[in-house]
């Protein structure tokens, strides 16, 4: 994934006064997608690697949770909350208020302003649904509390110097960004260590060897066998890839659904698979320190390998675009696989969506959801930062910890014939 763009609360309060001027009536799509802006605007900017899909989860249970203490209609995720009355909406905002105050308390003014002014916009000041969206989130933090994210004093991992080893890789020669993400407590999987990768291919299989000619071929800076589409497909998917996904889903939940039950199920589900998926890759990035391609294809004359030869002045697509963490498993097929296998399990795969990319400021629409994740796997060769091996086989292992999340989380529930 590509490493975050830095921010501060101004583009917070740019939001907050885009939204208050917009508010004057019902809001556009429904709470869940709303506040699901509100929470990627405070949480992808300022938060290291994929590390925001930690926040994002605990919103989307939170918001699920406090809807369906109104609804009944699927399971909970955290404990149930019983005696709901007054609003869902006015719930669900402030379940995705309280679990972002919690977790940016240094942006508390700003999210009070805004829940503030989306509750006055919307007539439910003061609604008695307030107690339950704070029970919802109460119970969610509670869950998640000491979960290993975020530790005072993370661990800095710069690798090795071995072949086949990752460290730093130019421009910036940072250290891997959040080493600590795959030790997290899962969500929704027992333990991360059950779903731990194979190892990546050995540097003398002929799968290296194929893998490391195609990138070395398709990923260059100055490629002649990448064709024009190949390059302009690079580009687009060159945004972060969590905003983009999360853009994806308000507009996938904006045209399909017309039930905020329906919407908050589809949001947490889709996080909550996502954030144990990028928890299961960074596990094994952290465990198999793969090296990136710019690394191995500079020093291929040196990894004992005849059948790979180096190219010391190598560079991928974008020189400055390698994200600063191991290359195997891919993170961003991780989250793709894991989101596009929860739409297939919600709207069945043939399904007409957008993507739009902040990057080249475009949208692409596709007819299947399989269609984007297989784009998704070929553009992090072309952009020259991954293997082919790294981009399939987090694909499947998203979608696998997709369908875990879908069977046994926010089921619908069975009601008795008479009821």
């Amino acid at each position: 994934m590509k490493g975050l763009r830095p921010t501060n609360l101004p583009g917070l309060a740019s939001l907050i006064v885009c939204m208050s001027l917009s508010w004057a009536g019902p809001a556009r799509a429904d709470v869940v997608s709303d506040w699901n802006a509100i929470a990627s605007q405070t949480t992808i900017p300022v938060r290291p690697g994929p590390s925001a899909i930690l926040d994002l989860a605990m919103v989307h249970a939170a918001m699920h949770d406090a809807i369906q203490a109104f609804q009944g209609r699927f399971e909970s995720y955290g404990a149930p909350i019983q005696n709901a009355s007054g609003s869902p909406v006015a719930a669900a905002a402030r379940a995705a208020h309280d679990v972002l105050v919690v977790r940016f308390p240094t942006q508390s003014a700003a999210l009070d302003t805004l829940l503030d002014n989306y509750l006055s916009a919307l007539g439910l000041q003061g609604d008695a649904g307030l107690a339950t969206g704070q029970q919802a989130a109460a119970n969610i933090l509670n869950l998640r509390s000491g979960d290993g994210s975020f530790p005072a004093n993370p661990e800095v991992f710069t690798g090795g110097t071995a072949p086949g080893e990752w460290r730093p890789t130019p421009p910036a020669l940072a250290p891997m960004a959040t080493p600590w993400l795959g030790a997290v407590t899962p969500f929704t999987l027992k333990e991360i260590a059950q779903f731990r990768l194979p190892a990546p291919p050995s540097l003398d299989s002929g799968k290296y060897v194929r893998d490391y000619n195609e990138t070395k071929a398709l990923g260059s800076t100055n490629s002649t066998a990448r064709t024009q589409a190949q390059t302009e497909l690079a580009l687009f998917y060159s945004d972060n890839f969590l905003a983009l996904w999360e853009r994806t889903l308000r507009g996938i939940a904006g045209a399909n659904i017309n039930n905020i039950g329906d919407s908050a199920r589809l949001f947490a589900l889709a996080n909550l698979a996502a954030a144990d998926a990028l928890i299961a890759a960074w596990d094994g990035k952290r465990f198999y320190h793969f090296w990136r391609p710019i690394t191995a294809i500079q020093n291929g004359n040196d990894d004992g390998n005849p059948r790979t030869a180096g190219d010391a002045i190598w560079l991928p697509q974008i020189p400055t675009f390698t994200p600063p963490y191991p290359e195997y498993p891919s993170g961003a097929n991780s989250l793709t696989g894991a989101m596009t296998r929860t739409l297939e399990r919600v709207f069945g795969n043939k399904t007409t969506f957008s993507v739009t990319s902040a990057f080249v400021n475009q949208t692409k629409t596709y007819q299947r959801f399989s269609d984007m994740a297989d784009d998704v796997v070929n553009v992090r060769i072309y952009q020259g930062i991954h293997f082919r091996t790294a981009d399939v086989v987090a694909r499947r292992h998203g979608t696998r910890i997709a369908d875990m999340a879908f069977s046994h989380f926010l089921r619908p529930v069975q009601k008795d014939d008479d009821q």
